[in-house]
């Protein structure tokens, strides 16, 4: 992973494309790889926006950028993995929001619950830490709370990046939407994530928890 200065550099000047709205009709994919976050760059270093630069390690290597999607609140980068049609995705809307424009996207490409995986942070597993799972509660995340909403279910994929739970007595909200612990094993934890969201789509979820869970 580069080092988080180079996120918006990325974003904005892969390829030199300009950005435009995309159309809706024109998409297609086999899965949607979600990542959560608050749109804006005062939350663009925080703990609850991991899942966002998840993303951007995921496009960095094409030189992929996200594009709008024309009456949508989403921006989305289509991508090719051994075949596999994947839209990588930013809601435009604050994380308790997610669902809303997460939904309609899944329901107009017609993709089932096991073909999201949804990558965000997770209180309930070490600083840096990867796990992969389906389904289970929300554990008070409220993006996976407003997706399980929308969606009306649980089923859909979760890539987990852990960012341990603040001090006792401390302060949850300040907690996630504080700066991230920046170093080496935080970069590894960014990059294995993302390499865990593509190991999902091309060899399946059981491989991809015994490669991402040995480590």
């Amino acid at each position: 992973m580069a080092p988080l200065g180079d996120f918006f550099a990325r974003i904005f000047g892969s390829k030199n494309r300009p950005q435009s709205d995309l159309n809706p009709a024109e998409l297609e994919a086999d899965w949607l790889v979600v990542g959560l976050g608050n749109p804006g760059a005062k939350y663009a270093a925080t703990r609850h926006n991991v899942g966002y630069m998840a993303i951007d390690d995921l496009l960095a290597a094409g030189g992929d950028v996200l594009e709008p999607v024309r009456g949508m609140d989403v921006q989305v980068a289509p991508l090719t993995w051994e075949g596999r049609k994947v839209l990588a995705v930013r809601a435009g809307t604050f994380m308790n929001l997610s669902g809303d424009p997460i939904a309609p996207l899944a329901q107009h490409l017609d993709i089932a619950p096991d073909h999201i995986i949804v990558v965000h942070d997770e209180l309930d597993l070490p600083a840096d830490k990867i796990r992969i799972k389906q389904g289970g509660n929300e554990n008070g995340h409220n993006g996976l709370k407003s997706l399980t909403e929308r969606l009306g279910t649980r089923d859909y994929l979760r890539v987990r990046i852990g960012i341990a739970r603040p001090p006792k007595g401390s302060s949850i909200p300040d907690y996630v939407l504080g700066p991230v612990d920046a170093g080496a094993g935080f970069d590894d934890a960014i990059a294995t994530a993302a390499e865990a969201a593509r190991l999902i789509v091309t060899e399946g979820l059981g491989k991809a928890q015994n490669q991402i869970h040995s480590r």
